[in-house]
């Protein structure tokens, strides 16, 4: 019988979410599967609006890209948009790379409360999610990657050729944020409900939600000189197509690093490596990498793997401000190399 979760929530050395080799199961063809018991969040009074919330924080960001985009063909993107949007996407992409995934979710490194509350503030600014959710979704993933139970492959219970491709890259990319049946967070993230500096950022989402469209709005005020302008247009660049590049730069973690790419190590699902993506991800899409080793606080584990996150990290250590780094051994790595 499969036993996902070993050891959580125990001391140092355990390896959250991670389960033993497993073979991949993909159905011939779409099938409801009934879930096992206690791996959703039980139903909440507050579902329909999570989902009303979802749905609005996931278009709204496409609708304001369609208004961007003739702005900037016709000269109303200015200089200072572009800046904004650079100073509110980094620090709101690491707070989901470095402090939600590496982190929270498989505790690459350990920091003082002080940095993860930085981190998982930035982490919500992102508007992906609150903090516990986010991370019980991602360590269930991993329990069973590409297998039933995985909350976003793209290869499970859909059949294959061009339509079933598509249906599945379509389910991991955005389709099972609106399906319901997030991961139950008191299996998946006990720890985190037991932390009160991730409780209290999860507790107050909103304000953070709220915050990170407040703040290139101000930005997009104090650079442009004081206009309402700049204000409005900081907040459309920095604030509405921000959070969009930054959602389906991740969503592409869950459906394109599933389906296309490299794979440097042997491992029982589908991940793969997408170099064009490791840029705009922060490393994030070295994902075979990441699946061969979860704990791993280095993703770009080849020579010229960029990994942003990784030096943001390692920064980190450097002035003692992170410690106890898992770092995956080169001996590791060769035991796991695929052949060929």
């Amino acid at each position: 019988m499969h036993t996902p979760l070993l050891g959580v929530g125990r001391t140092r050395g355990t390896q959250l979410a991670v389960t033993e080799p497993r073979s991949i199961t993909t159905a011939p063809e779409h099938v409801v599967l009934p879930p096992p018991t206690g791996e959703f969040q039980p139903p909440s009074s507050h579902d329909r609006a999570d989902r009303i919330a979802t749905a609005i924080v996931t278009l709204v960001p496409v609708v304001a890209l369609a208004v961007a985009v003739p702005l900037a063909w016709g000269h109303v993107l200015y200089f200072y948009d572009v800046v904004v949007f650079a100073l509110c996407y980094v620090p709101t992409g690491l707070g989901i790379t470095v402090g939600y995934h590496r982190l929270l979710t498989h505790k690459a490194f350990k920091t003082t409360p002080a940095i993860r509350a930085i981190f998982t503030v930035l982490g919500a600014m992102a508007i992906e999610g609150p903090p516990i959710e986010w991370v019980a979704n991602h360590r269930k993933h991993h329990t069973y990657s590409d297998e039933d139970g995985d909350p976003h492959s793209p290869h499970v219970n859909f059949a294959g050729g061009l339509t079933g491709s598509l249906r599945g890259l379509w389910h991991a990319h955005l389709g099972w944020v609106f399906g319901g049946g997030m991961a139950n967070e008191a299996r998946y993230a006990p720890d985190l409900l037991a932390d009160p500096v991730v409780r209290f950022v999860d507790r107050t989402f909103v304000v953070w939600v709220l915050s990170g469209l407040a703040i290139p709005s101000a930005l997009g005020w104090a650079i442009s000189g004081g206009t309402i302008d700049g204000a409005l247009t900081g907040l459309l660049w920095g604030g509405a197509v921000r959070v969009m590049v930054l959602h389906h730069v991740t969503f592409s973690i869950n459906s394109l690093c599933h389906f296309f790419g490299n794979r440097d190590f042997e491992t029982t699902d589908h991940s793969t490596n997408l170099a064009w993506l490791a840029p705009l991800s922060f490393g994030e899409s070295w994902h075979n990498n990441h699946h061969a080793f979860p704990r791993s606080a280095v993703h770009g584990l080849g020579r010229w793997q960029i990994d942003l996150s990784a030096l943001v990290i390692g920064g980190l250590a450097k002035v003692g401000l992170a410690w106890d780094l898992v770092v995956v051994s080169p001996e590791r790595q060769d035991g796991r190399r695929c052949s060929g």
